[in-house]
Parts: C-alpha cells; sequence; structure tokens
C-alpha cells in the first residue's frame, strides 16, 4: 500500500507513520490548517503591544494625563485591553499588559503602570 505525502500527493518513503515528504511540505500544510488562528491571534497582539507602547511613552511626567483625541491620533484602540481593575470605589482601570488608563472627566485618561507584585 503506497502512502502519499498529505500536502503535496508525493509518495512516501521511509517510515510506516510518516505523513509528509519533508519538512517544507509538514510546514506548508500546518500553516494552511492554522492560519486564520494566527493571523487572528498576531493581529490582536500586535494592537495590544502599540497600546502597550503608546502607553509607555505617556508615562514621561509626574502624573501622566492624556486626552482621549491625542491616544487616538498616537493610534491607540480603546477597544483592547488585557485586563481591567475595578476599584472598591467602582473606577475601572484598564490595562495594556502593565500600563493602564483610568477613564476621567470630559475624554481625559490618568495613565498608571502596575507597580512590581501587583495583580
Amino acid at each position: 500500500m503506497e502512502k502519499a505525502c498529505a500536502n503535496c500527493g508525493e509518495e512516501l518513503f521511509g517510515r510506516v507513520d510518516k505523513k509528509f515528504c519533508s519538512d517544507q511540505c509538514r510546514n506548508t500544510y500546518n500553516n494552511k490548517l492554522h492560519g486564520k488562528d494566527n493571523n487572528f491571534v498576531r493581529n490582536t497582539n500586535r494592537i495590544l503591544r502599540k497600546n502597550r507602547k503608546i502607553l509607555e511613552s505617556l508615562t514621561t511626567k509626574e502624573k501622566p494625563r492624556a486626552n482621549k483625541d491625542k491616544m487616538m491620533v498616537m493610534g491607540f484602540n480603546f477597544n483592547y485591553y488585557t485586563n481591567q481593575y475595578i476599584t472598591k470605589d467602582g473606577r475601572t482601570y484598564y490595562y495594556c499588559y502593565e500600563y493602564g488608563y483610568l477613564p476621567l472627566e470630559n475624554d481625559w485618561y490618568a495613565i498608571v503602570k502596575k507597580k512590581e507584585g501587583m495583580d
């Protein structure tokens, strides 16, 4: 019984349980199989890293604050964040990794950085 490569259809030689004729065919097959999932994750991570970088750049002052318009011009996407923290008094901090922001009045945001050991 002849077996064929799962990617290109070439005849396989060697081990009985072999599925691909080469590493290139194995990689190509798996990239096709998982491509859409990988692209979604890759794009989401790109947005999160960009948001983090923007927040980091805004923390240069002693009491960092930023206007929503300025953040959006810089490319910040408010729909993406890694987690949120709700304080006892009901205020919600949104975080992109260790950098976060707290919505204030009139489209202003306080920019914060988690201290080591905070969860």
